[in-house]
């Protein structure tokens, strides 16, 4: 991709409604804006508010192109707005025009969320021209536009040049392999983004492969969202190259895509001796019982990991037991998330045995399992003893009032748990009234 253009705010982006802007009489928006105010249920009901306004929260009003003419005449005069919502709206590029013509002088804005809205390539095409020589904007939310490569291809562009953005949200849009390419190549160029959010838009391993390399010279990002791409063992190869040498990045999404046991094992091996990555996003992707084997190897080796989710990946409690094993000399995770992985009984009592040996682990999240009062009982007997825990996740299981009266017993003895989740568990309105005058920090 070549980087020596300089694009400017072009006639196609900002001349149709310059004049329109000059000419709009300041009486007539007040009167629009007060009638439009009734009408969608917004906070503006005089035209000072929106001239004056630090934070202007305008989301899922249903704002049309009209009204995004109205407000960005105010918008000119106003010199202290910070933040600006106007997520979930009806405008396109019509809107975005307007808005940018307002915005053109503007030297205070530093957070814009424009997502779910219409704006797709040609609109997106405006805005990066917007922010190529921006010098304020610090949060960009793009998330749901039908933004497609061409659109990521014109705002990689003002990626490069611009110095400023720190967290970009592009989720949920339209932007493949292309796309990921142009993106890859501006943050190879850019060292403020620290945020960067490519969830859900069908990224595949050629285009993770792209990003892959530019995390391996990168020196800025420290969190990066691939969950629900198209992302299988292969592209995870890439990822786990680039992760062996980035001494950047602090949290990564993976959750939602194609790993598997195979593409566990790589990221796991990748991972024994990472030294920045704190926290590790893996939901629903087939983990299975070897990928927990491989997992509880990088739990046994890595020093940082902080934070692990692993919910919906059919552990079961053959997996748990690799993990429970890995626990008990771990020294570093805080938070585990095994939701949704058929745990039962044995698995309860395996994690409950293995957390005796813990003293660094405060959430616990075993929620829709199939952990019953057996379990239960085990982890009461473990909250008579530990003193890290704080938070433990037990809802939607089915444990009886027999084992939840162990735990509402095991928790007036502890003192450093300050949740409980028994919800949606096998009790009846009258039990859970007794239980919650015994133990307030049981949630039922």
């Amino acid at each position: 991709m070549s980087n020596d253009t300089t694009p400017s705010l072009m006639p196609a982006c900002v001349e149709p409604v310059v004049d329109v802007l000059k000419n709009i009489n300041p009486m007539k928006i007040l009167f629009s804006l007060r009638n439009d105010s009734a009408q969608l249920d917004t906070n503006i009901d005089n035209n000072a508010q929106v001239q004056t306004s630090k934070i202007l929260n305008l989301a899922n009003k249903k704002l049309t192109d009209q009204n995004l003419r109205q407000i960005a005449y105010s918008l000119k005069s106003n010199t202290t707005l910070i933040t600006l919502n106007l997520a979930g709206n009806n405008f396109g590029i019509t809107g975005i025009r307007y808005l940018l013509i307002a915005l053109q002088s503007n030297i205070t804005l530093t957070t814009l969320d424009l997502q779910n809205n219409k704006i797709g390539d040609e609109g997106i095409q405006c805005l990066a021209k917007f922010l190529y020589d921006n010098t304020t904007l610090t949060t960009l939310n793009l998330g749901g536009n039908d933004i497609g490569d061409k659109g990521a291809y014109h705002l990689a562009i003002a990626i490069q040049h611009n110095i400023t953005l720190k967290i970009l949200n592009l989720q949920n849009n339209n932007i493949k392999d292309e796309g990921a390419e142009s993106l890859a190549y501006a943050l190879e160029n850019n060292s403020t983004l620290i945020a960067f959010d490519i969830e859900g838009n069908g990224i595949s391993d050629d285009g993770v492969q792209y990003l892959a390399y530019a995390l391996e010279t990168n020196i800025g990002l420290t969190t990066l969202n691939l969950g629900r791409n198209q992302v299988s063992a292969e592209g995870i190869q890439f990822l786990a190259n680039a992760l062996e040498t980035n001494k950047t990045l602090t949290s990564l999404n993976l959750g939602g895509n194609e790993l598997g046991s195979n593409g566990i094992e790589i990221l796991a091996t990748a991972l024994q001796y990472n030294n920045t990555l704190r926290t590790l996003y893996l939901g629903w992707n087939s983990v299975g019982i070897d990928g927990a084997r491989y997992l509880a190897n990088l739990l046994n080796h890595n020093t940082k990991l902080a934070k692990l989710d692993l919910q919906s990946n059919e552990i079961y409690d053959d997996g748990i037991q690799y993990l429970a094993d890995a626990l008990q000399n771990n020294v570093t995770l805080t938070t585990l998330n095994l939701a949704r992985n058929n745990i039962g009984d044995k698995g309860a009592y395996n994690l409950a045995n293995a957390l005796k040996h813990n003293n660094t682990l405060t959430h616990l999240h075993l929620a829709l399992n199939l952990i019953a009062d057996e379990g239960a009982q085990a982890l009461a007997t473990l909250l008579e003893t530990n003193r890290t825990l704080t938070v433990i996740d037990l809802a939607f299981n089915q444990i009886s009032i027999y084992g939840i009266n162990h735990l509402a017993s095991a928790s007036q003895q502890n003192s450093t748990v300050t949740t409980l989740d028994l919800r949606y568990n096998q009790t009846d309105a009258n039990n859970r009234a007794i239980l919650n005058d015994t133990a307030n920090v049981l949630m039922l």
